[in-house]
C-alpha cells in the first residue's frame, strides 16, 4: 500500500475522537461511525477538544484531513485504506463487526482494532482474509499517548504489518510491535502487575491508597518516563538487580484474584470517576476539572519529554 488517506474509526466511545483527530492532523479523510446516534453526537463535542489538545502539543498538521460522522457502516466504510476498530471489548461483538468489515471494505484495506488485549488470531479466527487483520492498540488519551501498539495475529502477513507502521509513522507516533501474542500485550500487562502490588500494599494495610499513588508518582513515576525499565536495569546494575530480586520477588504478590479493596468498593457500586467516587471521593467541580488539568499535565510531560529525548 503506497499510502492511507481515507481511514474509517468504528466506535467511537472514549477514544474514537482522539484517534480521529491524531488521523486527521496526519491529512487523513477520517470518517467516525457508531450505531448509536447519541454517542455519535457526543463525539462531535469531543473532537474539537482533542484537536485543542493537539495544537497545544504543537505537533505538526498535514493539510487534507476531515472528519465527518456516519450511522451507516456501508458508508463510512467505501473506499478507506484503514479500518481501526474501537468497539468494547467483547470476543464475539468484534469477530461479528470484522465479519461485516470483510462484506464492506475494499478488498485492499486494512482491518485493524484497538482492543487492549484479546488476541488478534481469535478475532480473525472466522475470516475469509484473516492476513489483513492486526491489532493497533493506541493508548489513552490517543490524542496525547503518542505510542501504539502493534499486534501481529498468527496468520497477519508482512504487508499488512508494514502498513500498519507505516501508518503509526505517518501520524508522528511510535509503533511498538510485539514479536508474538500474549493476552493484554506489553502495555497492559505490565500497568496490572504495577496495579496488582499496588492493591496488594493497600490490602495488607502496609500504606493507604493516597500515601501509594505519592510514593510510585515521585519514587518511580516520572523517572521511568526518562529511563524506562530495561534502561534502568543498566543504571541500577544487573549484579545488584538480581541480589534484591532473589529476596524480593518471592514476598511481591502473585494474587490470581482481583484485590478485596476494589470488590469492596464495586460491590458498593463505586466505581470510580464515573460514579463521583472509588478509591477517592470527588466534588462536582473537581470531576469538571480533573480531565482538564491532566490534559493539561499531560501536554507539558510529552513536550518536556520530546525536547529532552535521549
Amino acid at each position: 500500500m503506497n499510502g492511507i488517506e481515507r481511514a474509517a474509526v468504528i466506535g467511537t466511545g472514549t477514544m474514537g475522537p482522539g484517534m480521529g483527530a491524531v488521523l486527521e492532523r496526519a491529512g487523513i479523510e477520517v470518517r467516525l461511525f457508531d450505531v448509536s446516534k447519541e454517542a455519535l453526537e457526543k463525539a462531535e463535542g469531543m473532537v474539537p477538544i482533542a484537536r485543542g489538545v493537539l495544537d497545544k502539543l504543537g505537533t505538526e498538521k498535514t493539510d487534507g484531513g476531515s472528519i465527518s460522522f456516519h450511522d451507516d457502516l456501508a458508508a463510512a466504510l467505501a473506499d478507506v485504506d484503514v479500518v481501526l476498530e474501537a468497539a468494547p471489548e467483547k470476543l464475539e461483538l468484534k469477530q461479528q463487526i470484522f465479519a461485516e468489515f470483510e462484506q464492506h471494505a475494499p478488498e485492499t484495506a486494512i482491518l485493524s482494532s484497538n482492543t487492549s488485549g484479546i488476541p488478534i488470531t481469535k478475532i480473525a479466527a472466522d475470516l475469509g482474509h484473516p492476513e489483513r487483520v492486526i491489532g493497533m492498540h493506541w493508548s489513552n488519551p490517543p490524542q496525547l499517548i503518542p505510542m501504539i501498539e502493534v499486534v501481529p495475529g498468527e496468520r497477519t502477513d508482512q504487508a499488512t504489518i508494514d502498513a500498519a507502521e507505516g501508518l503509526i509513522a505517518k501520524i508522528g507516533y511510535h509503533p511498538s510491535r510485539l514479536q508474538k501474542e500474549v493476552p493484554g500485550f506489553v502495555e497492559n500487562r505490565v500497568l496490572y502487575a504495577i496495579m496488582r502490588e499496588c492493591l496488594a500494599l493497600v490490602d495488607e494495610g502496609v500504606i493507604d491508597a493516597e500515601g501509594l499513588d505519592l510514593n510510585v508518582k515521585w519514587g518511580i513515576g516520572y523517572k521511568l518516563a526518562v529511563i524506562p525499565p530495561m534502561q534502568l536495569l543498566d543504571v541500577a546494575g544487573l549484579d545488584i538487580y538480581e541480589n534484591v530480586a532473589s529476596y524480593l520477588n518471592a514476598d511481591i504478590s502473585t494474587e490470581s484474584g482481583v484485590s478485596e479493596t476494589v470488590t469492596k468498593l464495586t460491590g458498593e457500586g463505586k466505581l470510580g470517576l464515573k460514579t463521583g467516587g472509588g478509591l477517592f471521593s470527588y466534588s462536582e467541580e473537581e470531576l469538571a476539572e480533573l480531565p482538564k488539568k491532566r490534559a493539561a499535565a499531560l501536554v507539558a510531560v510529552r513536550k518536556t519529554l520530546n525536547e529532552q529525548a535521549v
